[in-house]
């Protein structure tokens, strides 16, 4: 992973943005020399949105099932009809 300093960011930004466009590969940003931030690629950064979004809804799944708040297919069928006409 690239490592910038945030005053290399603040000179630079074309290039580097230009850089991380081509390498797709996320730039940690540093203050001070601790890290602040990570540059990412819009695309990568919504790509990991919608895996967060699925693996949220996995564990909401797996949290009911586990606490047995759950429907056999006919129960669900029932409480769905009204939108499965």
């Amino acid at each position: 992973m690239k490592v910038e300093l945030v005053t290399n960011l603040k000179r630079q930004a074309t290039k580097i943005l230009a850089e991380l466009h081509v390498s797709k590969e996320p730039i940690l940003i540093t203050e001070h020399g601790q890290p602040s931030a990570y540059l990412v690629d819009v695309q990568d950064f919504e790509f990991m949105q919608r895996r967060l979004e699925l693996l949220e809804g996995l564990s909401r799944g797996e949290r009911a099932v586990l606490e047995g708040r759950t429907y056999s297919q006919s129960e669900a069928r029932e409480k769905l009809s009204k939108w499965l006409k």
